[in-house]
């Protein structure tokens, strides 16, 4: 009987932690992916920035 329960409850240990594994797993990859829209998106910003600048200088050049 003891034999078992120890199977039982090694069988069980083993599913949560693969369980517990694969959601873990998942939330990794999750977060990778926001952090890596998130510097594609400041990227972006920051090209459109660097353009808006240089047209505001092409303009204030025109302009003198």
């Amino acid at each position: 009987m003891v034999r078992v329960a120890t199977y039982f409850a090694m069988t069980l240990g083993a599913f949560v932690f693969w369980q517990s594994m694969d959601k873990l797993h998942v939330w990794i990859a999750l977060r990778q992916d926001e952090k890596k829209e998130r510097l594609e998106k400041e990227a972006e910003i920051r090209r459109v920035r660097e353009e808006l600048l240089q047209q505001q200088a092409s303009q204030k050049d025109s302009l003198s």
